[in-house]
């Protein structure tokens, strides 16, 4: 199935979940951020949440630093 994934096109296997692909892209879930379809997911929803063709993935990674003083980007 294809996947749109952070803006480029990527293959996924049937069957996948969000935590699944974290897994694959070797992301660690807690610091990150995933909106699917334009909606943003639960951290607890990860294992549930089965992709499908022509979905639309967002992962956004957290930074500290970089914001001001003592602020967070991302």
């Amino acid at each position: 199935m294809q996947l749109k994934v952070n803006g480029r096109m990527q293959q996924g296997r049937e069957g996948l979940s969000v935590t699944g692909l974290l897994d694959d892209l070797k992301i660690h879930p807690q610091r990150v951020a995933v909106q699917l379809n334009g909606t943003i997911l639960k951290r607890e929803r990860f294992p549930e949440v089965v992709l499908k063709d022509g979905d639309t993935v967002e992962i956004i990674t957290f930074m500290a630093g970089g914001a001001g003083e003592g602020g967070a980007a991302w």
